[in-house]
């Protein structure tokens, strides 16, 4: 019936019989008869392996990647350089088919990768304790504010609108089914307006959500934030980007009591939205409310350096309603390729590319501004992104820059309303001064509308 499926009419038989039925369709018997469908599935005839590779190939083709374009967008998915070495070690069967390392006495290595990667984002946000990943930055931000449901009182979240979009609209539909009330802070030249975002924190507040750089490419001052929340008894939750964190102030030093982020920059591929992976690193004090798994480092009975998975608060472990999260498995492979990423660099190579997509941001920022076609919005500094505005209409910019062989930026209009006519570029350290010349030259010279 299904040439796919590798049953002969034989063992279709004995199965039937096995169960005392005649037929397959009497498996379904509990399906009204007027929900099933009596004719094929509207799909194509089967095709041979080489057919299908052509019409894959052909399909994939119609698709425009950074290998193919200049790439100025950025929005919370980055084109950075990815070191060959990290698909040499993730493509090693050991690590690439590798799931939850249930048995640790043989899953060593696994492990031992995890326990690795674990430091490094401590070392890079400054935080005690780090998990073995998460799903992403946007799942990661909302499990952060579990975690302050979990560990204070109240009955609302404070987030700044200069955190991404897509990330508050996680943690909205994750507050909802708590009956947590999320209270949106409004922005005020391209930073989170601290006047507001005081008088709205209160007894209620469970938790404060910050961004740094934030959505707009701004590197904001939270200085204040940590006080403003733990004078409230509210955690400090820091949405923050791994590269950034070459040459900024980390978490810890603004107080914060979780850094949570996305890690797709740190050698994982745009892949055209996935997988990805997220970050969490708290305070000692949070470590037995975090979500997920930690790996831990101790001895064997000889005496020698060994690795378990411990602080295993799922549901798996413990009575279900008092574990810390429903996470069943985390993104091992694209943690481990952070690892790798992190290792081949150092501490040296992560400020050089940090220092690198400043350098290049700032030289385009002044280069599409002397074109006379921009503007600048706020005069506030920032990395890697930046918002300009324009008297052209940035959906048609865009289309006519993928002629030209150019990803353009962002249309903030498209999650901002008011922000009417504004674009953000992204410039990594990928991007070089030709190409940056070449967009501003295609610009000022008005060949694009």
């Amino acid at each position: 019936m299904f040439p796919y499926i590798p049953n002969t009419a034989e063992d279709e038989k004995k199965i039937l019989d096995y169960l005392g039925l005649e037929k397959v369709d009497d498996l379904f018997s509990d399906i009204p008869e007027d929900l099933r469908l009596k004719n094929r599935l509207n799909i194509n005839e089967p095709l041979s392996e080489m057919e299908v590779s052509t019409k894959i190939t052909h399909t994939a083709n119609k698709n425009i990647s950074t290998e193919d374009s200049i790439c100025f967008l950025g929005a919370g998915a980055y084109d950075h350089f990815i070191p060959s070495i990290i698909h040499h070690i993730t493509s090693r069967s050991e690590f690439y088919t590798a799931y939850t390392p249930y048995q640790p006495e043989i899953s060593q290595g696994t492990l031992q990768a995890i326990f690795e990667y674990q430091t490094m984002i401590c070392n890079l946000t400054g935080m005690d304790v780090s998990n073995a990943s998460m799903y992403d930055g946007a799942s990661a931000t909302a499990e952060a504010c579990n975690m302050a449901l979990d560990n204070c009182k109240g009955n609302s979240i404070v987030i700044s609108k200069t955190v991404h979009p897509e990330v508050r609209r996680v943690v909205k539909t994750y507050m909802r089914f708590k009956n947590v009330e999320v209270i949106e802070i409004d922005f005020k030249d391209g930073c989170t307006d601290m006047e507001l975002l005081k008088s709205k924190v209160n007894k209620d507040t469970l938790g404060v959500v910050v961004q740094n750089p934030n959505f707009f490419g701004v590197v904001e001052d939270y200085s204040e934030v940590s006080k403003i929340a733990h004078d409230n008894k509210a955690l400090f939750i820091m949405n923050v980007d791994p590269i950034s964190l070459g040459i900024l102030k980390t978490p810890k030093e603004y107080g914060a009591d979780i850094a949570i982020g996305e890690g797709q920059v740190l050698g994982n591929p745009l892949s055209f939205g996935g997988p990805y992976l997220g970050f969490m690193a708290v305070t000692k004090k949070l470590m037995r409310k975090m979500p997920g798994r930690i790996v831990g480092q101790t001895e064997d009975a000889h005496g020698k350096r060994a690795f378990v998975l411990t602080l295993q608060a799922r549901e798996q472990h413990i009575r279900r309603e008092k574990a810390t999260s429903n996470i069943c498995s985390n993104q091992a492979l694209n943690a481990l390729t952070a690892t790798i990423y992190l290792s081949t660099l150092g501490k040296s190579g992560i400020k050089e590319v940090a220092n690198q997509c400043t350098k290049k941001a700032y030289y385009a920022y002044n280069k599409f501004i002397s074109t006379g076609k921009f503007r600048p919005v706020w005069n506030k500094p920032f990395f890697r992104e930046f918002v300009l505005e324009t008297d052209m209409d940035v959906s048609i910019l865009n289309k006519e820059l993928i002629k030209y062989g150019i990803t353009g930026g962002y249309a903030l209009e498209k999650s901002y309303p008011l922000c009417k006519n504004q674009i953000l570029f992204c410039v990594t350290e990928k991007r070089t001064k030709e190409e940056i010349d070449y967009f501003a030259k295609l610009i000022e010279g008005g060949e694009l509308l």
